[in-house]
């Protein structure tokens, strides 16, 4: 390579390994190194297909090599790269069985990935296993709770306070801003002044609209993440007096995990990650939580992979419409992006009036405010979907 520096070369020589070491040199550090052994563990071993690639270095088949291991990483590099070499670790030397060893689970760096391959586990956990699980799902869960919980009180209440407002306020209830922008047409050069021949308020708290919110989350493999983030969602929207909350999550059965909203964790490990999916089912089910259905907000979190009767799903999505539900489908609840998903069902839904896009936990709550507001969450998608 020509004109590259030593800090250029230092670099590049531990992104392609030893087999670059004749035209970069060698690592001089000791601490450049000890990562040049921790990337080789992982990146120079046999990857998935059992292809060997420049060396047989690996990470052994014990718990303790393994957590060695994520110490050494968590010593070198930053949390976000920590996390992406535990996840490749899992997936490139079928770790996942090591998982279930409490020593390793101490070591890890926890993250929202990690969680979603824990539940995945839960049925085959030993005990001695599953206290240091619990924990390790508990941090991710709060650090979750404490990233959206505010942002999402905020704009939902904001939400709701703006259906509460009235066109017959109380003095005292006026909303002054609104009124006046609302009564611009009515200015009188002439007098300085606006006549304002129709006030806007906001209600007062006892007149405060209430709403019902009903999450259906698809428990399938790919869902992983988008359950994590969705349970504490559910379980912050559950804390706030003025929506009434359910949370249901399928795969072919439909479980109902309302009464554990209070907390997250309980709701995680009420999961099952995997197996079939049976939507048409899961929003039956939603339809005989709905009592109220032009107050109703229902959350369908899918890849729309149906594996029950595809046409009385959208059925169901179009009497829910037409009844006056608002209902929002989002193929992802995740930094990850869209996962693959039935793109012929996502059409059918688009047809219905009914979007089907991914959303980032980010912009959730202020796609929860658009939606309670009934808002055009289509155009709020076209805008917004993707972004985080």
């Amino acid at each position: 390579m020509r004109d590259i520096d030593e800090s250029q070369a230092r670099r590049w020589r531990l992104v392609l390994g030893g087999a670059a070491e004749p035209g970069l040199g060698g690592l001089g550090a000791a601490g450049d190194a000890a990562m040049d052994r921790a990337l080789s563990a992982l990146y120079d071993s046999d990857g998935p297909a059992g292809q060997s690639t420049r060396r047989s270095a690996g990470l052994g088949g014990s718990a303790p090599n393994v957590a060695r291991w994520l110490g050494d990483i968590r010593s070198y590099f930053p949390a976000t790269v920590v996390e992406v070499m535990q996840r490749d670790a899992v997936r490139r030397l079928n770790l996942t069985e090591l998982l279930l060893e409490p020593e390793l689970l101490e070591a890890v760096e926890p993250d929202v990935h990690l969680v979603g391959t824990l539940l995945s586990l839960n049925k085959v956990m030993p005990e001695t296993t599953k206290a240091t699980a619990r924990m390790v799902v508990e941090k991710v869960v709060r650090e979750v709770e404490r990233r959206i919980a505010a942002q999402t009180i905020a704009a939902v209440g904001g939400a709701l306070n703006r259906a509460a407002r009235v066109s017959r306020p109380k003095l005292r209830d006026i909303d002054w801003d609104r009124t006046i922008r609302r009564n611009l047409a009515n200015y009188l050069p002439e007098y300085r002044t606006v006549v304002p021949e129709r006030l806007v308020g906001y209600g007062r708290k006892a007149q405060a609209v209430r709403r019902d919110v009903v999450l259906a989350i698809d428990q399938s493999g790919s869902m992983a993440s988008s359950v994590v983030y969705a349970s504490v969602f559910g379980a912050v929207l559950a804390s706030m007096r003025s929506l009434k909350t359910a949370l249901v999550v399928f795969d072919t059965a439909v479980v109902d995990l309302t009464e554990k909203l209070s907390d997250p964790v309980e709701v995680l490990f009420g999961t099952q990650l995997g197996g079939g999916t049976d939507i048409n089912r899961a929003i039956a089910y939603s339809q005989s939580l709905i009592t109220r259905p032009t107050d109703s907000l229902f959350v369908l979190i899918s890849d729309l992979y149906e594996g029950g009767i595809r046409a009385e799903m959208l059925r169901r999505i179009r009497t829910m419409t037409e009844s006056g539900v608002q209902v929002v489908v989002l193929l992802a609840l995740s930094d990850d992006g869209a996962p693959a998903y039935d793109h012929e069902n996502a059409a059918a839904l688009a047809a219905l009036g009914v979007p089907a896009f991914a959303c980032t936990p980010d912009r959730f709550p202020e796609l929860l405010a658009v939606a309670l507001d009934r808002g055009d969450v289509r155009r709020w998608a076209d805008l917004n979907a993707g972004r985080s």
